[in-house]
């Protein structure tokens, strides 16, 4: 077998055993939050463990039924209304625990429900935030507002961008604590916190946010090339937790639940994250705060909190803090604007994973050719495209070198002759060869080895990023985040049944027409070089375009889509390339001897 298909047949099993290996043995790291060795002073980290309350406890089960008076399902509530979110704040602990995002719905079926983000105690799965102040030295848990303190709104009817509501509560001693939330155009709430301290003596108290989640997610993906859990971000040093990690906490606070505890100097942010939306807590930048991720085993409860340090109010005084809660769809154009506008690195929430100095910038540019293009799916060809240019320089000088090596074969085999069973003698002979005439043959596996690394960004930037869900192409690809609708065994839509569930064996089996476009783009590709003289080399030639065909079958069809893009221009530059250096690939001649070959081997 000559250099040439030996390099390719090298390089193609390379990207193969990669692609598996991606997938079996190199799953992401398990980064967690700075843990401490104890927990804070009860002043600075005392923040209300929601497990602790009657209602707070799981939906189903006894004691959420028996919450009594002010059970958050019976308490008054003051509605959320903007172009992007409905819902409503309870003031049954001044509670956001009913939030959904208008612009996106559950599946692309016509009459989906709307993605419902937060939900009340006594809903399937509860999921909400809660800000107040924890007691410090000399008080109680009844001189502060709790997570069932019943609050009077003060101001406002409705929650709009251009309309703040304002809560307010009287403490027994005398104390009037207000909390003043707005929304803006987006996803970002902004939650103002205010004592004025009547009661004749010093308050210690420790503002705080928290965010509370009663389980696992149903939807959760437990994919190891996503992260979901909790996200946090600590003087610029990113961390994220799984759920199960959680669980393992070796600390344990002292209301019962298992804790890590970070200390954030001057910026940061906690929360959680799902695979499109996201929760976040987020102090003041130039606030020193403990961020603390929580669970607690009786009530599976997760929780995380940003907890300031302590402040003490005199008499007559009024002490004020404002926090931000980010609560909505990880688009990056909204998260970018946030970061801007001064949220630490809020960028880094979505999940650029290990390959982040490709896939920001393959994001970037993908983003931004769906803008000016209108198209997800014709900006992934436009996206191979311009990888395509830009590695040319590279995979130019890689063809020029195979075709000298293809000039080179004669020369080869008289090596080959004089140098009989002596392997040492022909390793050297052909090393001397390759000096001489300048040739590298090795240098034909580089635009396929290069091409491993971008496939791993653009398949994690499809996967993660919102903009590529629900996002059409054209035809039955109305979602280029999910595998290839259609099917063979309906004939791509033809015959009146369905194609089978995706990632089920027969979607497996039955592939859709991109998966098979993938085969044949992969089959004619090889063809530009005539087939290779061993049977053991031309069997795996023959079977490798099919095996990657259903290998990349369930992928997502984006995925797909640029894969073809990438065969389709690379057999376009190889053969012009080739033309060019005298060398004129004869594929329908290839094809026609490939099928006398099979035409043989089946008679024998």
């Amino acid at each position: 077998m000559d250099d040439q298909n030996k390099n390719l047949l090298i390089a193609t099993a390379l990207s193969f055993a990669v692609i598996l290996g991606w997938f079996v043995l190199f799953p992401p790291p398990d980064p967690a939050l700075d843990p401490e060795t104890d927990l804070p002073p009860a002043s600075e980290s005392a923040t209300p463990n929601v497990a602790t309350t009657p209602e707070a406890a799981p939906a189903d089960s006894a004691a959420a039924t028996q919450a009594g008076p002010t059970e958050v399902a019976d308490a008054p509530r003051v509605p959320i209304q903007t172009d992007r979110l409905q819902g409503s704040i309870s003031l049954a602990g001044g509670r956001l625990d009913d939030l959904s995002l208008k612009d996106y719905q559950v599946s692309l079926r016509e009459g989906a429900d709307i993605v419902h983000l937060l939900n009340p105690v006594g809903s399937a799965n509860p999921y909400y935030a809660l800000f107040g102040w924890a007691p410090g030295g000399g008080l109680t848990i009844d001189d502060v507002p709790s997570v069932l303190t019943d609050w009077t709104l003060e101001s406002g009817d409705t929650l709009t961008p251009d309309s703040p509501v304002t809560l307010s509560w009287q403490s027994p001693s005398g104390a009037t604590f207000r909390r003043t939330i707005e929304v803006d155009d987006d996803f970002m709430f902004t939650i103002t916190q205010s004592v004025e301290n009547t009661s004749g003596s010093a308050m210690s108290i420790a503002p705080y946010g928290l965010i509370a989640r009663h389980g696992e997610p149903e939807d959760l993906k437990n994919f190891f090339i996503l992260h979901e859990g909790v996200v946090a971000m600590a003087d610029g040093t990113l961390a994220e937790i799984d759920y199960g990690d959680m669980t393992d906490f070796s600390v344990v606070a002292s209301e019962g639940a298992r804790a890590e505890v970070t200390q954030v100097n001057e910026s940061g942010w906690i929360g959680f994250t799902d695979h499109y939306w996201m929760t976040a807590v987020i102090p003041d930048s130039g606030t020193p705060f403990r961020q603390v991720a929580k669970y607690n085993d009786a009530s599976n409860i997760y929780q995380t909190e940003a907890v300031q340090p302590t402040v003490t109010i005199a008499p007559g005084q009024t002490q004020e803090v404002t926090t931000q809660f980010f609560a909505g769809a990880k688009e990056w154009e909204a998260i970018r604007d946030y970061q801007e506008a001064g949220v630490d690195r809020f960028v880094d929430s979505i999940d650029w994973g290990w390959f982040f100095f490709l896939t920001k910038p393959i994001f970037w540019l993908l983003h931004h050719l769906n803008l000016l293009i209108g198209n997800m799916g014709w900006a992934i060809i436009g996206l191979t495209l311009i990888i395509k240019a830009v590695l040319f320089p590279l995979a130019y000088k890689s063809y020029v070198s195979m075709a000298k090596m293809k000039e080179l074969q004669p020369e080869m085999e008289k090596i080959k002759e004089r140098a009989g069973d002596d392997r040492q003698k022909l390793q050297q002979e052909m090393m001397e060869m390759y000096k001489k005439e300048k040739v590298n043959p090795a240098s034909g596996c580089l635009p396929i080895l290069l091409q491993i690394p971008i496939f791993f960004s653009l398949y994690k930037v499809i996967f993660v990023t919102l903009e590529l869900r629900h996002a059409p192409w054209l035809g039955p690809f109305q979602d280029l985040s999910a595998p290839d609708p259609t099917s063979i065994f309906n004939v791509f839509g033809l015959l009146p049944w369905a194609a089978p569930e995706p990632g089920s064996l027969l979607a497996l089996i039955f592939i859709g027409i991109l998966p098979l476009l993938l085969g044949i783009s992969m089959w004619l590709q090889q063809k530009l070089n005539p087939a290779p003289t061993d049977p053991t080399q031309q069997m795996i030639f023959a079977w490798m375009p099919w095996v990657f065909m259903f290998m990349l079958g369930g992928f997502a069809s984006g995925l797909v889509v640029y894969w073809i893009a990438n065969n389709t221009i690379t057999f376009t530059q190889q053969y012009l390339i080739m033309r060019t250096q005298g060398y004129k690939p004869d594929v329908f001649g290839n094809i026609k001897s490939s099928i006398k070959r099979n035409a043989k081997t089946g008679e024998k």
